[in-house]
């Protein structure tokens, strides 16, 4: 462990089976559950885990953003759509790379990053 670093990411998530389905397939991660109302994730870059709740995580809601980066980011988008996402900012250009935004089957949003 570092000390002081970021070390652990918590979501919610209304959909437990959804959401295995979905990261999975889309970012191979693995998951633990923890009772009925915990679902812990790793292989993620940073492990984490789903709260059992019926709200949501959006920027719009002043939520924070978790960020994916991808070397092939229209072969990421392909992915994330086939396993049910849906993409709610369409790729844009910024200074340093490009971009898109998506929600999981859930309602949470994420972003997925290339400097590619």
């Amino acid at each position: 462990m570092n000390h002081e670093n970021i070390n652990y990411v918590e979501l919610p998530a209304s959909d437990f089976a959804a959401t295995k389905t979905f990261f999975s397939k889309v970012f191979d991660w693995t998951f633990e559950a923890y009772g009925d109302d915990y679902l812990a994730f790793d292989n993620a870059g940073l492990d984490g885990g789903f709260y059992r709740s019926d709200l949501t995580s959006t920027t719009a809601k002043g939520a924070t953003l978790v960020v994916f980066y991808s070397e092939r980011l229209e072969e990421t988008q392909d992915k994330i759509e086939s396993a049910g996402g849906n993409i709610v900012r369409e790729t844009f250009d910024f200074p340093g790379g490009r971009r898109f935004h998506f929600t999981d089957p859930n309602g949470n949003e994420f972003a997925v990053w290339s400097d590619k």
